[in-house]
């Protein structure tokens, strides 16, 4: 593969979902452009859901955290949508600043987790919660720094979407103690994925 070759980007299931649910997100897309709404309010309007969720499961209430998650987070796919509404530049503050609450959001939706086993006296799930934060946001860097070396690194079984969807099937469970081994394991399991091929990539080039 020579570098005039571009790697053909992975479809993904954020990617599908985006196709699938255009019929819903263009209307709601329309109408904020109407009112004259910014991508970066609803970004930031995106970080403060999780602080919500992060309450919720801070104090035990699993099923309410799965509702409001399943509920809200479509949010997350309304701030891009807009942007190009607009004719924002893409890859400019607003993408950054998208990227950076987004893993903000994370580390405040799993504090919650932490706050919780914490109230609980619970090192094991503590140490167990540490491991999926740190697993999810390790997905993501090596997706960001990959794409920043031109490679790509959209691949892996558990990327955002993935993990939320068993947020919300786990917290409705009320099964919090089995879905953060499962996140813990699948996120890391992830970063690895998307590290060999990035290593396969370079042997390419």
């Amino acid at each position: 593969m020579t570098q005039e070759q571009p790697i053909k980007p992975r479809v993904t299931l954020t990617d599908q979902l985006r196709v699938r649910t255009r019929f819903i997100i263009d209307p709601v897309v329309e109408m904020l452009a109407r009112f004259k709404l910014g991508p970066d309010f609803l970004t930031v309007l995106g970080f403060a859901t999780h602080l919500l969720f992060a309450y919720l499961i801070a104090i035990g209430e699993f099923r309410w955290a799965a509702l409001a998650i399943a509920a809200l987070s479509p949010l997350d796919a309304l701030d891009g949508a807009l942007a190009r509404k607009l004719g924002r530049k893409q890859g400019g503050f607003g993408a950054f600043l998208d990227s950076s609450l987004d893993r903000l959001a994370e580390i405040a939706l799993f504090g919650g987790f932490i706050y919780y086993y914490y109230t609980q006296d619970n090192a094991l799930m503590l140490a167990v919660a540490y491991l999926a934060v740190s697993g999810s946001l390790m997905v993501s860097y090596a997706r960001s720094r990959a794409e920043a070396l031109g490679f790509q690194a959209k691949m892996g079984i558990a990327s955002r979407v993935e993990r939320y969807v068993l947020l919300v099937a786990f917290l409705a469970l009320n099964l919090p103690h089995i879905l953060l081994p499962i996140l813990a394991a699948l996120t890391y399991f992830t970063f690895f994925q998307r590290m060999w091929a990035v290593w396969q990539q370079s042997r390419d080039h």
